[in-house]
């Protein structure tokens, strides 16, 4: 019931803020697949001249990210982690729906075998609607870390371009 609710109240939202959008598949690619899909398109997101599309399934999924990974941290912070999932989509190192980005392994810890279980908070919704309205307090990051915690090497050893702070956390290109 609360993802229905959530989902409803994402919708209105973007229904009223028609902002820049998202979609969880890019529509230009024949090779994916979201009309094969059984969730409605909630939003669209033009990154790099090309369009993605986002279902609530997928709006639900960032949020729980954004929730697992920046729990205790700013708004800012929220919305950042947000937007860190919606850059990737820009880059081709990356896969092109938001679940390819999600479930990608080792992108993000609290993805554990390809599922992740919470539920996330209202404030996670906002911080990902905010990201789909255009706000970017990162400037196109596609990574993020928190020093303190932090078990990758990888993370804490790459050569960092365009690093900004945010709560606990840095972001940055590599």
């Amino acid at each position: 019931m609360k993802k229905f609710v959530f989902t409803l109240f994402i919708f209105l939202n973007l229904l009223f803020f028609q902002g820049t959008c998202v979609y969880a598949n890019d529509s230009s690619d024949p090779t994916t697949n979201l009309f094969n899909q059984e969730s409605e398109v909630a939003q669209v997101f033009k990154t790099n001249d090309r369009e993605f599309y986002l279902s609530d399934t997928d709006i639900y999924l960032m949020a729980q990210i954004v929730h697992a990974e920046s729990k205790g941290e700013p708004f800012e912070g929220k919305v950042a982690v947000a937007s860190v999932i919606l850059n990737r989509l820009g880059y081709p190192e990356f896969p092109k729906s938001i679940k390819g980005v999600v479930m990608q392994k080792n992108a993000f810890s609290c993805v554990k075998n390809g599922s992740i279980d919470v539920i996330p908070d209202q404030s996670s919704y906002y911080a990902v609607i905010e990201a789909l309205k255009g706000k970017d307090p990162t400037e196109k990051a596609v990574f993020f870390y928190n020093p303190k915690t932090a078990t990758s090497n990888w993370m804490k050893n790459v050569s960092k371009r365009s690093v900004i702070k945010i709560g606990n956390h840095v972001f940055f290109k590599a």
